[in-house]
């Protein structure tokens, strides 16, 4: 006879609460087809849809904030026009650096003087704050419909005014239009899709679990902005570096005062003009937004006044932003830089690549903070991919953007970054690599901050290139020796930055392998890395180097924000009450109570349980001469 155990108390429990629950099922879809006509799951379906298209839809579409706003902003010639005449060049090297007061602005690629801006003082930094505090406790007030309008008039702005924007970017910086209406504008309309769509969502109460003591009362997370947010951000994407933060800090009631570079502080004049207007026109405080330029003493006093600082640069300077941001206990998110890498393994094809690899290198002319730097090429494709990518890179065409549509690279921003590309190859060729395109300043364009798109193959983990973070056009390749995945790995992670990552093989579930093993705070697999910045609903950082926090995502709307902690009574009949046994003064139960209570809610089994509601009760029974 087969050998039939008896059933667990647990099971049978199990078993009998199913039968419960389907008894009640079956009553209230009884209920729902006898008065409604469809059943008790369908109708729970509708409601929940209803729910929640007016909550993402109808106070956009019929509420006081259902309207975007058509905005207009003055722009003047050297905003707009293509090509500037009667203007003087601008010389670094003797003009850089002689007031501490005024900020000198020209265009990299063609160094036309674009005059002068007043650095921001640090008294000017306390009242900018002082302003921004009285504008954001009344934007704190402000519903997600209002908040949502802003995000719809600037993203309205931004496509009737993609040619401006990119002009401007593209004065200010040297980039071709192509990076700048990719790298720029196309990025930050998507975050703002993504944040008018989702970002609610992720700011509203969060309920969970209550637990077993306090089964009786709800439990909720409550994301309360900081305040006011201030944000450092550098010179390679101009636009984009500005509308970043400001979305994220605006949609989750924040105030933000912007830093930026003094390499980037022309364009904020437009770009400072947009943000106002687009304000003005949703009826928002105007003093939400407000820019700081300057040099080191200007991020000093902003990262003293602010309520939370969002830092993107260097490794030296970030240890700094967090050195001065402990003296007032400022939570800061570092965002350091990268230096990537891009793995080819022997089955993927390096001619299909080719395009990729080019792009992901010189896309901004390679000042990106996550891009590709290191190129983890296997033994098998290597002579393959060198002449792939180096016959590709000879064809590309260098100068002013603006003057001419078929450029294909454009200038660097950052004068003293020219010396140390060269600084690099030369230590490169020195030590063994080969130069296979460029290698040096463009010769054709010399009152122009250009350096050639450069190909460097056989770099080897010695050489600076290896280590330190290029952050411009320069390709290294570096050569895997018997087609080892696991030596790919090694080379990657043998670099203080972990910032992003990608891998690229025919099989697709080797290169995800392959990528898992990465130290990296974001990884793409077979494609570019920058792709996963294209995807706003992922957190964008990293780690080691590359520093810590995130912005986009939950996570960068959530950063901007306090977290506060709610216990409720389900009911407001509930009172709290302190049991007989535990009550002051003791009367010697205590102790007998307490181990009781915790064996009736964490008991490992029904009987043990069923012991604790005994000794619960005998330890609550009244002591003889005690209260």
């Amino acid at each position: 006879q087969p050998l039939i155990l008896p059933a667990r108390p647990t099971s049978i429990l199990r078993v009998a609460g199913m039968g419960v629950l389907t008894a009640i099922v079956s009553s209230v879809d009884a209920v729902t087809s006898r008065y409604f006509g469809c059943d008790a799951i369908l109708l729970a379906v509708l409601a929940y849809v209803a729910v929640r298209a007016w909550r993402w839809l109808g106070q956009d579409l019929i509420g006081p904030h259902a309207e975007t706003p058509k905005v207009t902003v003055e722009i003047n010639e050297e905003e707009q026009a293509r090509e500037l005449t009667g203007k003087r060049k601008f010389d670094y090297a003797s003009e850089w650096g002689k007031s501490k007061t005024t900020i000198p602005c020209w265009d990299p690629s063609t160094m036309d003087f674009l005059g002068e801006m007043p650095a921001t003082s640090a008294d000017d930094v306390r009242k900018m704050v002082a302003r921004a505090r009285v504008a954001q406790k009344k934007w704190a007030e402000s519903s997600f419909a209002q908040r949502r309008q802003l995000l719809r008039t600037i993203q309205r702005y931004i496509l009737e005014n993609s040619d401006a924007i990119a002009t401007v970017a593209c004065r200010e910086s040297g980039k071709t239009v192509i990076d700048a209406m990719v790298g720029e504008i196309t990025v930050t309309l998507e975050k703002l899709r993504w944040t008018t769509v989702y970002g609610e969502q992720y700011l509203l109460p969060e309920y969970r679990d209550s637990g077993l003591m306090n089964m009786h009362k709800t439990s909720r997370v409550e994301w309360v902005p900081v305040g006011v947010v201030g944000a450092i951000v550098p010179w390679n994407y101009p636009f984009h570096n500005v509308f970043n933060p400001t979305i994220a800090a605006l949609f989750s009631g924040n105030a933000i005062i912007i830093k930026v570079s003094e390499f980037a502080a022309w364009s904020t004049k437009y770009y400072g003009r947009v943000l106002q207007a687009c304000l003005a026109a949703v009826g928002a405080p105007t003093d939400l937004v407000q820019f700081a330029v300057g040099f080191s003493e200007t991020g000093s006093a902003l990262v003293a006044e602010a309520d939370k600082v969002i830092f993107v640069g260097s490794v030296g300077v970030g240890k700094k932003v967090m050195e001065a941001a402990s003296k007032t206990l400022t939570p800061v998110i570092l965002e350091l830089g990268g230096k990537d890498p891009f793995i080819v393994c022997d089955d993927a094809d390096p001619k299909e690549l080719a395009q990729l690899v080019v792009r992901g290198a010189y896309q901004n002319m390679g000042q990106n903070c996550a891009g590709p730097e290191r190129f983890i090429v296997y033994d098998k494709v290597y002579d393959t991919f060198c002449e792939s990518v180096s016959a590709l890179v000879k064809t590309m065409r260098q100068g002013p953007p603006l003057s001419d549509e078929y450029v294909d690279c454009g200038a660097c921003v950052h004068p003293p970054s020219l010396e140390n590309y060269q600084r690099f190859v030369d230590d490169a060729v020195k030590k063994g690599a080969r130069v296979l395109a460029g290698g040096k300043r463009n010769k054709e364009f010399p009152q122009g901050q250009f350096f050639e798109p450069t190909v460097l193959a056989d770099v080897t983990e010695d050489m600076l290139i290896a280590k330190e973070e290029t952050f411009g056009p320069i390709l290294s390749i570096f050569r895997v020796k018997n087609n080892s995945d696991a030596e790919a790995i090694r080379i990657a992670n043998n670099c203080s930055f972990a910032l992003s990552s990608c891998a690229h093989s025919a099989d697709q579930p080797r290169a995800a392998r392959i990528c898992a093993q990465l130290e990296a705070g974001m990884s793409s697999v077979n494609d570019v890395e920058g792709t996963t910045y294209l995807s706003q609903s992922l957190p964008f950082g990293g780690f080691k180097d590359s520093g810590f926090g995130r912005f986009a995502g939950p996570e960068g709307l959530r950063g901007l924000c306090h977290e506060r902690s709610i216990v409720q009574n389900r009911a407001a009949f509930l009172k709290p009450s302190i049991p007989r046994a535990i009550a002051y003064p003791a009367n010697g139960k205590g102790p007998a109570f307490c181990a009781a209570l915790n064996q009736v809610l964490y008991g490992c089994s029904l009987l043990s349980r069923a012991r604790g509601v005994v000794d619960i009760i005998s330890a609550s029974m009244p002591v003889a001469g005690k209260p």
